[in-house]
């Protein structure tokens, strides 16, 4: 089985949920989705890949351009 014929046959089973259920897939797949985004970032901090950014921040924060959130 192909991973198009795999998607289009998960879609399928998607569109045959009570929307009770598909509330409870989209919560689980945003969940997924924020868990790999938080790897991701963690992955890029630790490799310093975000380390220009904090900077910047940093520079920022002390010629006092930024303001509180």
């Amino acid at each position: 089985m192909t991973a198009v014929r795999k998607v289009e046959r998960i879609e399928e089973q998607i569109r045959r949920l009570s929307s009770a259920e598909f509330a409870e897939l989209r919560n689980w797949i945003l969940e997924q989705d924020w868990k790999a985004w938080d790897a991701q970032i963690e992955r890029d901090a630790a490799a310093g890949k975000l380390d220009a950014l904090v900077s910047e921040a940093k520079l920022d924060y002390a010629a006092r351009r930024s303001r509180p959130l």
